[in-house]
């Protein structure tokens, strides 16, 4: 059922043994990042220092998750050719990957004949599902985060990202078009 304001931290953090996260999206407008994804568009340059103050509170989270032996995924599904953000988050990800992440690319007319889920998300353990809400233009929603733990649910959102993710391509051999 769902739970309010969700922490996704406290979540990664009592993960025991996975975190599989699914991107929908062609764009995002979050706030945390408004800054970097500017400065990427203005200059072509993207901050990949895993030290930064950008990156850094993600990279530690990742690296105590996979330190205690939690395999983190993330698929992400696009439309070709890619977005102008597509192009900055996968300018980006070499940070994801060396932080211990993996990430892999399904470009969206590889995935015809597949039930997609309309919502991005994280599945933890493959027990709780954390729904992602964005608004039209990427933003988050007014309630951005839904805590699912409806077994069948969680089971069918977790069927689906499988399913994407023996389709797509890993990060180091996916080429932008």
């Amino acid at each position: 059922m769902p739970q309010s304001e969700p922490r996704f931290d406290e979540l990664l953090a009592s993960a025991r043994h996975s975190a599989i996260h699914l991107e929908l999206r062609d764009g995002y407008a979050v706030a945390d990042e408004a800054d970097d994804y500017r400065h990427w568009r203005e200059t072509g340059e993207r901050d990949i220092d895993p030290a930064s103050p950008y990156w850094a509170p993600w990279v530690a989270m990742v690296r105590a998750a996979t330190a205690r032996g939690v395999v983190m995924r993330r698929v992400r599904v696009v439309s070709e050719p890619v977005s102008t953000y597509i192009r900055y988050e996968h300018a980006g990800t070499v940070v994801n990957v060396a932080a211990g992440e993996d990430v892999r690319w399904l470009p969206r007319d590889q995935a015809v004949g597949l039930l997609l889920p309309v919502v991005d998300g994280w599945v933890f353990d493959g027990e709780q599902l954390l729904l992602n809400h964005f608004d039209g233009d990427g933003r988050w929603a007014e309630r951005p985060m839904e805590l699912c733990t409806d077994p069948d649910l969680v089971r069918a959102y977790t069927d689906a990202v499988e399913t994407l993710w023996d389709r797509a391509v890993p990060h180091d051999q996916y080429k932008i078009r």
